[in-house]
């Protein structure tokens, strides 16, 4: 199994303490937890897009530029831009100097997005936001597949022999698809043969399993090869935290993850895991033992059989303890884990070998 590291970069205070990091503080955070990450062996980085609610992730291209330049191996993703908002020829601008800046180390991850405060900011309707993210997944494609492109839609001008610039760097910029539960999302990603990205966050493990299940048949009935389907899978609202036994680890964080919990401007709000207890037991948040956490993870796989395991860390808390939970997750969760996948290894069909980085690096796990 692969592992990531996501930050949606939210900007709450801590709720125990009060205490809150300055903006620049804050984006600082996230590019040493790269940095941290990479040292520590995880394999991808990815960062979220938010335009409402406590958040300053507005710009993903812009912080994964400059994790690019602090980083040399580690796979930097997008977890998720919105791209029903967006205008495909700006991101395919954005992102494939992304990949240039990072010596093609980009994984690009889509979506709706989960507020729909974002639609009147960008005079978009709502009730399109699913044709939105069609369309302007098949222009993005495109645009990064295809030298020129014509394009005619619904919701823009036509398109004529345009070239974006820069171009890639990689042969084929592996886009993924994330999704709650939504089967559009899905259906979209099974026509074109592309990997499936659950958010897993805070819903019961069966709703997740139905949009996986529903994933892996069309993709095989879409005529792919099943040994080149990828899933990744998150790690719950509130994210991960580990402590020498499952009860301390509930002791601690219970506090934080409640008070989070119940305010409105940090997602998984409307969780039906309001107790500590409740989410640790049956929901997928990832709190305990090093021993448990693994064997949750593993639960899970069984029922997923996802390849890419990403995990978030709880980023109200002082810089020190995340960076500690980091290393002890990398260290005493990670080497629990022992599962196999071609993702990102030589038998992996999209990912590109051609680069010095990436040639380097053979999974073994």
């Amino acid at each position: 199994m692969r592992f990531q590291v996501l930050d949606i970069i939210g900007h709450q205070d801590d709720p125990i303490t009060g205490l809150q990091v300055s903006t620049a503080q804050r984006f600082e955070q996230v590019i040493q937890s790269a940095v941290r990450a990479e040292e520590l062996g995880f394999d991808s980085f990815s960062v979220g897009e938010r335009h409402a609610g406590a958040f300053i992730s507005s710009s993903p291209a812009v912080v994964l530029g400059a994790i690019a330049a602090q980083t040399q191996k580690i796979r930097l993703h997008t977890g998720v831009i919105v791209l029903s908002i967006l205008d495909p020829v700006r991101v395919a601008e954005d992102f494939a100097t992304v990949d240039q800046l990072s010596n093609g180390r980009l994984e690009l991850g889509i979506g709706k997005g989960n507020e729909a405060a974002h639609f009147p900011m960008f005079g978009k309707k709502v009730e399109d936001q699913w044709d939105l993210l069609e369309e302007n997944y098949e222009l993005l494609a495109g645009l990064f597949a295809q030298d020129p492109v014509d394009f005619t839609g619904g919701f823009r001008t036509p398109l004529e022999q345009v070239t974006t610039s820069p171009r890639p760097l990689q042969h084929k910029v592996r886009i993924w698809h994330g999704s709650a539960t939504s089967l559009r999302s899905a259906e979209l990603a099974d026509r074109h043969g592309d990997p499936l990205f659950s958010a897993n966050a805070i819903q019961p493990k069966e709703n997740y399993k139905v949009l996986i299940d529903h994933y892996k048949n069309a993709y095989e009935q879409a005529g792919h090869d099943p040994a080149h389907r990828y899933i990744g899978s998150g790690s719950g609202a509130g994210g991960v935290y580990l402590a020498d036994s499952t009860k301390a680890a509930i002791k601690e964080f219970g506090p934080v993850y409640e008070a989070l919990t119940n305010r409105r401007d940090v997602p998984g709000n409307n969780t039906p895991y309001r107790s500590i207890e409740h989410a640790v037991e049956e929901g997928p948040l990832l709190v305990g033992s090093p021993e448990f956490v693994a064997a949750k993870i593993l639960d899970y796989h069984q029922s997923f059989g996802h390849d890419l395991q990403s995990i978030s860390l709880p980023t109200t808390q002082p810089f020190e303890a995340q960076i500690q939970t980091l290393e002890r997750f990398a260290q005493e969760v990670i080497p629990r884990v022992n599962t196999q996948t071609t993702l990102w290894t030589q038998h992996d069909p999209q990912f590109n070998t051609t680069s010095e980085n990436n040639s380097e690096k053979e999974y073994a796990r």
